[in-house]
């Protein structure tokens, strides 16, 4: 059996376990461990803006989840990419960089979760930061994470943001600022036309460092725990033998809302009669490990065109040459593209004091994005509703680390959510009336013009059928200061010393927006407070 020592093992080597891998090993006097289950990041794809395309639903990078028949989608189960590589979903995402609100982080603190504010997280944001605007009171431009403007226009986009701003929603160039209320165009994690994923940015600069070990092909069986404490962890190196690496200070698991409490349940913490059913021995009984599970649902419109949107340049192979050419000349065009060009955050009326919905507006259009485009012009007008009350969980079935746990959204389960996305897309079909958007709109694809727009149970129902989940998964592993909350306000899991969770897992509450960089940031806070108490222990 192969062995590893070290003072920290990290788990998962995507946003999070990227962040703390470099933050910890700046301290030439620890060693670091960092087990990845997937592969190097050396697929081409993933360092195109656009690759997203080609590495989504790939299952050598991408772990392939699927839910479970959801009730609030009519049955539907639906597939949620996980990144499986250096660098994790950062390395298959749609590049967008957005923090979400301050009033999120507020009420983190406010649940009892001190050192969580926005206040204290924002200079975390900034740490990151390489902002190719500058740095401000908002921003910083020294950190590894480069975040830049869009390299590409799109006349559909732009005629959407002034449609939204002529239906009363005001324009706003920096949703990551002041405020967040209002439309515009997104930011996105790229530096020259490349994609800046954590791997990229957090570990390409440190990996030839003494202290750093970087671990691909390890797939974690379990945390060791001896009397009560984390040891080390137990893999299966490259699906083949067994390795152990053990640790003198603290095991962090970084492996997403997903599989970080999966492998809690694995160790042996979780909910007793579940671990039971599983032929798992208690270790510790956390009822709440895999609880609380939330996610962004979007409501995806199609509007055909008259005129040619993205759909129509990417068709034929001449065209496809001549993008791929100016990418190669100018890492420019389409190749360069996020997942969406412009944003919008609104309020559905005067019941909520910040945006409770979010548009992600994309000039082209499919039925998936692994699947191509659709074979006429159009584009997509995506709704979510920014704060569900829906909560799922992630159920273990079974022993073995391979067999993927069963997920359960419970999307739309609550009233709230399910108006929410009623009035958003009624607010999407108003903007559409809008000029000078309603001129290039030749058709109401999906849905149709003939849902009436007051047609509430009628919209509900499509909505249940043409949903989508925009991969924000969240809140597995929650992070309170009630006994049943899975990790404490410094992410070490109760019960069990020498152990902390840090990834998007730990979250109370799912963010206001997409939750890359609310990753990162949970990285960094992870690792001062790692130092913080290992300082003291010291």
């Amino acid at each position: 059996m192969e062995r590893l020592e070290a003072d920290y093992v990290i788990v998962g080597a995507g946003s999070a376990g990227c962040v703390i891998a470099n933050r910890l090993s700046a301290d030439p006097n620890v060693s670091v461990v960092l087990l990845e289950a997937g592969p190097a990041d050396r697929n081409p794809w993933i360092h195109i803006p656009v690759g997203y395309f080609k590495t989504m639903h790939n299952p050598t990078v991408d772990w392939c989840y699927k839910t479970e028949p959801d009730p609030g989608l009519n049955g539907r189960s639906l597939d949620w990419p996980r990144g499986k590589v250096l660098g994790g979903s950062s390395s298959l995402n749609g590049l967008l960089y957005v923090r979400g609100q301050s009033s999120d982080y507020d009420r983190w603190a406010q649940m009892g979760n001190r050192g969580w504010s926005w206040e204290d997280v924002l200079p975390l944001f900034k740490r990151s930061e390489n902002q190719e605007r500058g740095a401000d009171a908002f921003h910083g431009a020294d950190g590894e994470l480069s975040v830049s403007n869009m390299r590409l226009q799109r006349p559909i986009c732009d005629a959407w943001v002034a449609a939204a701003t002529a239906a009363g929603y005001p324009f706003n160039p920096d949703y990551n600022g002041e405020t967040q209320e209002g439309v515009g165009y997104f930011q996105l994690t790229a530096r020259k036309g490349r994609r800046c994923s954590a791997a990229v940015a957090f570990l390409n600069p440190v990996k030839s460092r003494p202290n750093l070990k970087i671990v691909t092909g390890a797939l974690v069986k379990k945390v060791e725990i001896e009397n009560g404490r984390a040891t080390g962890v137990s893999y299966l190196a490259h699906g083949r033998s067994d390795a152990l690496v053990t640790c003198r200070r603290e095991v962090i698991l970084s492996s997403g809302t997903i599989n970080s409490p999966q492998l809690l349940m694995l160790s042996g913490i979780g909910d007793g009669a579940q671990l039971k059913d599983n032929g798992i021995e208690v270790v510790h009984h956390a009822p709440d490990v895999g609880r609380n599970l939330q996610d962004h649902l979007q409501a995806r419109l199609v509007f055909k065109c008259n005129e040619p949107t993205l759909n129509d340049e990417v068709r034929s192979l001449f065209n496809q040459a001549r993008i791929a050419l100016k990418y190669a000349m100018f890492r420019a065009g389409p190749m360069a593209m996020a997942a969406s060009l412009a944003t919008g955050f609104m309020r559905t009326g005067d019941h909520v004091a910040t945006p409770d919905i979010q548009f992600h507006v994309q000039p082209w259009s499919a039925d998936n994005p692994g699947e191509g485009v659709h074979p006429f012009s159009a584009f997509t007008m995506s709704v979510c509703q920014l704060r569900p009350e829906s909560r799922g969980e992630i159920v273990l079935n079974g022993p073995d680390p391979r067999t993927y746990p069963k997920i359960f959204p419970h999307y739309l389960s609550t009233e709230t959510d399910r108006r929410t996305i009623v009035e958003g897309v009624k607010i999407a079909r108003r903007i559409a009336r809008h000029a000078p958007l309603k001129s290039k709109i030749a058709e109401e694809f999906r849905p149709t013009a003939d849902l009436a727009m007051d047609d509430y149970e009628g919209t509900l129902d499509w909505a249940r059928n043409y949903t989508a989940s925009i991969y924000h998964p969240t809140g597995t592993c929650r992070m309170g200061q009630d006994e049943r909350a899975v990790v404490d306000e410094r992410l070490r899991v109760r019960g069990v010393a020498g152990l902390r969770v840090a990834d998007c897992s730990i979250m109370p509450e799912i963010v206001s927006g997409n939750t890359n960089a609310p990753a990162i940031m949970i990285g960094e806070k992870c690792s001062d407070l790692v130092r913080e108490d290992n300082r003291q222990i010291a």
